[in-house]
């Protein structure tokens, strides 16, 4: 998940000024605030690892340094968060019966669906 996170991150482009690891000017419950001090550290970060090594290691080596930045974003997401929708974390007969029809399509449709295209061409 990380990985995808932060390539999405840096396909966005590489600007912005990276902020120190480990030290955060935001206040803990601004999410956007800690969400982009954590992006522009990460791609600091990424700036300033070594090009002889593979992406896969910079990526790995920038979000390694800015686990700090990361962690704060992902604790005040988790804080900021509804709990259950207020019925005590329950769903409802609906909502069930949505998540049963959308995994019987996923499991059983969509794979006939394919066969059945591959039989066409």
């Amino acid at each position: 998940m990380r990985m995808i996170v932060l390539t999405a991150f840096l396909s966005i482009g590489l600007a912005g000024e990276g902020a120190a690891a480990g030290t955060s000017s935001a206040p803990p419950d601004d999410l956007a605030a800690l969400e982009q001090e954590w992006h522009d550290c990460v791609r600091e970060a990424f700036r300033r690892q070594p090009r002889t090594q593979s992406r896969a290691a910079s990526e790995r080596s920038a979000l390694d340094e800015c686990r700090a930045g990361e962690d704060a974003y992902v604790a005040a997401a988790m804080r900021a968060e509804p709990s259950g929708g207020g019925r005590g974390g329950r769903r409802g007969l609906t909502e069930r019966a949505r998540a049963w029809a959308a995994s019987v399509a996923a499991g059983v449709i969509d794979p006939v669906t394919s066969w059945f295209g591959v039989l066409e061409r």
